[in-house]
C-alpha cells in the first residue's frame, strides 16, 4: 500500500443507532476500547448532532452536506424505498471526492435510494457492498450458542426483502454481516492503487435485528437480560472491527494520514428492552430531545489533528464539508463547516446556531440554549399523565397525509443545556425573549427549505417529563 504524503485517505465510520452513552468514551458500560483509542487519538465531540432523529434523513444530510429538508428528504421512506431515492439534483461527497482524484467506496448500510439511478454506484461510489435499504439479518441461521432477541420490527427485516449486494449483483455471505463487513472494508482499502481512498463505511450494527453469534456472546459476561447481552455483543463485534481496521491502516503505513471520522446516525431506541444508553441524555431515537439527535462524534487525523475534546456544537453536515476541504475542493452547497478549522480555533465559532425540521416539530440549537416545540398529544390508552414509558404508540400513518400541528396545540419548550443537559427543566415562561429570538432565527432558516417529498409514516406518541408529546419520522 501506497503511502499518501499529499491528500489524506478519508473514512467515515457510522453506526446505526448507538447511542450517546453506549460506548466508553462517552461514560458506557460496554467496553470499547477500540473505539475509545480512535477518541484518543483524535478529538472527541462531546455536542455532535445528527440532521435527523432517524436513519435515512439523518444519512441524506451527511451525504449531501446540506439540511435534508432542503432537498426533500424529511421523512424516512418507511416501506417506499423502491420508489423513493435521493434528489438527483444534489451532489454526493463521494461525487466530490471522486472528481478529486479519490477512489471511492461504501460498504454497509445506503438506506438512500434502491432503484436505478439512486444507487451508490450511481451517486459517486466506485464499489458497493451492502444493502440498499435499512436493514438486514446479521445471521441467516441461528446455532445452539447463537442469541436471536426478538423485536416488534423483526418480521419487516428479512434477507427477501433486504438482500446484500456486491456492486449489483446480489450475494449471501455465510458469515456475520459485522464481520464481513469490515473484511470487504480492509479488502478495499488494501486495494492497490496511487490514487487517495474515500470509505464509508456503514455498520448496521448495533440497529434490529439483535442478533450475535457465539463467539462474541462469550465474550460479554453476564447481563440484566438477553437484550442487554445480545446487545453488548453486536457492539463488541463492531468495535472489534474497527480496531482490525485501524491495525490494517498502521501496518500499511497509511494511518498518521487517514481522516477518520466515527459517529452514529442517530440517538440509540427505546424498544429493545433497555439495552442501551443515551445517558446523560434526554430520551430517545426519533425524538427531538438530545437523545435522538446528539451523538458519539469522534474524529481523528494524526498528521493533522492534535488530541482533545471540543465542547462547541457541531454538524454531521460538517462531514462534507470537511472531507472536500483535507481534498483541496469545495463541496457544492455545503453548509458544514470544516471540522479540523473549528478544532483549531474553537472560540471562533463558538456561537453557531444548528437547526431542525421534523414535520411540525422545530428545534434550535445556539451556544447554551435548545428551543423545542413539538406537538401535544392525548394520553394514549387513557393512561395518567405520569406514566413512566416510552413510546406507547407507534403506528404506520397512510401514505399522502401530511404532519401538521396538532389540534391540541404544541409544546414550546426551552433548555438551558450547560446546567440542564438531560432536559428537564422547561425555561420558556422565564426568557420568552429567548424564545421569540430563537423562533425567529428558525424561521430565517426554515425558508430556504422546501416541501417534504413524501409524507411521514410513522407516527409516535409518548410521554417525556410528564408531558404527552406526538413526533413524525
Amino acid at each position: 500500500m501506497l503511502k499518501s504524503p499529499g491528500k489524506p485517505n478519508i473514512i467515515v465510520i457510522i453506526a446505526d443507532d448507538l447511542g450517546y452513552g453506549d460506548i466508553g468514551a462517552n461514560g458506557g458500560r460496554i467496553p470499547t476500547p477500540n473505539i475509545d483509542a480512535l477518541a484518543n487519538s483524535g478529538v472527541r465531540m462531546t455536542h455532535g448532532y445528527a440532521t435527523a432523529a432517524v436513519c435515512a434523513p439523518s444519512r441524506a444530510g451527511l451525504m449531501i452536506g446540506r439540511q435534508q429538508t432542503r432537498f426533500g428528504f424529511e421523512f424516512n421512506p418507511a416501506g417506499r424505498d423502491t420508489q423513493r431515492g435521493m434528489s438527483l439534483q444534489e451532489t454526493t461527497i463521494a461525487q466530490t471526492l471522486k472528481g478529486a482524484g479519490y477512489r471511492t467506496g461504501i460498504v454497509g448500510k445506503w438506506h438512500l435510494g434502491q432503484t436505478e439511478g439512486y444507487t451508490p454506484l450511481d451517486r459517486g461510489f466506485d464499489s458497493f457492498y451492502g444493502i440498499l435499504g435499512g436493514a438486514t439479518p446479521y445471521l441467516t441461521a441461528i446455532g445452539p450458542d447463537d442469541l436471536h432477541v426478538e423485536t416488534a420490527e423483526d418480521k419487516l427485516i428479512t434477507r427477501d426483502r433486504l438482500p446484500i449486494f456486491d456492486g449489483r449483483t446480489r450475494v449471501e455471505p455465510d458469515a456475520y454481516v459485522t464481520d464481513i463487513f469490515t473484511d470487504k472494508a480492509i479488502e478495499f482499502v488494501d486495494s492497490r492503487s496511487e490514487k487517495p481512498f474515500f470509505l464509508y463505511l456503514a455498520y448496521t450494527a448495533p440497529h434490529t435485528p439483535l442478533q450475535a453469534p457465539a463467539q462474541y456472546l462469550s465474550r460479554v459476561g453476564e447481563k440484566p437480560s438477553n437484550y442487554h447481552r445480545v446487545y453488548a455483543a453486536m457492539l463488541t463485534a463492531m468495535d472489534d472491527g474497527i480496531g482490525r481496521l485501524v491495525q490494517h491502516l498502521k501496518t500499511t503505513g497509511t494511518y498518521d494520514n487517514t481522516l477518520i471520522v466515527f459517529l452514529s446516525d442517530n440517538g440509540c431506541p427505546s424498544y429493545i428492552g433497555g439495552a442501551c444508553s443515551n445517558a446523560p441524555l434526554q430520551a430517545w431515537k426519533g425524538y427531538p430531545w438530545d437523545g435522538g439527535i446528539r451523538v458519539p462524534f469522534l474524529v481523528s487525523w494524526p498528521r493533522s489533528i492534535t488530541p482533545g475534546v471540543y465542547s462547541n456544537p457541531v454538524s454531521t453536515l460538517d462531514i462534507a464539508a470537511t472531507a472536500a476541504a483535507a481534498a483541496g475542493v469545495a463541496h457544492p452547497g455545503a453548509e458544514g463547516r470544516d471540522l479540523v478549522s473549528l478544532v483549531r480555533d474553537p472560540a471562533a465559532h463558538s456561537s453557531r446556531a444548528l437547526f431542525w425540521r421534523m414535520g411540525p416539530t422545530r428545534i434550535v440549537r445556539e451556544g447554551r440554549w435548545k428551543l423545542v416545540v413539538v406537538n401535544r398529544s392525548a394520553p394514549v390508552g387513557g393512561a395518567p399523565a405520569n406514566r413512566a414509558t416510552d413510546d406507547l404508540s407507534r403506528s404506520m400513518r397512510p401514505d399522502g397525509v401530511p404532519a401538521v400541528v396538532s389540534a391540541l396545540g404544541q409544546w414550546t419548550l426551552l433548555y438551558d443545556l450547560e446546567v440542564d443537559p438531560g432536559e428537564k427543566f422547561n425555561l420558556a415562561e422565564r426568557h420568552p425573549e429567548k424564545v421569540k429570538e430563537l423562533l425567529q432565527k428558525w424561521d430565517q432558516w426554515n425558508a430556504g427549505n422546501i416541501e417534504p417529498q413524501w409524507t411521514s409514516r410513522r407516527g409516535v406518541a409518548a410521554e417525556v417529563e410528564n408531558m404527552w408529546v406526538e413526533m413524525f419520522n
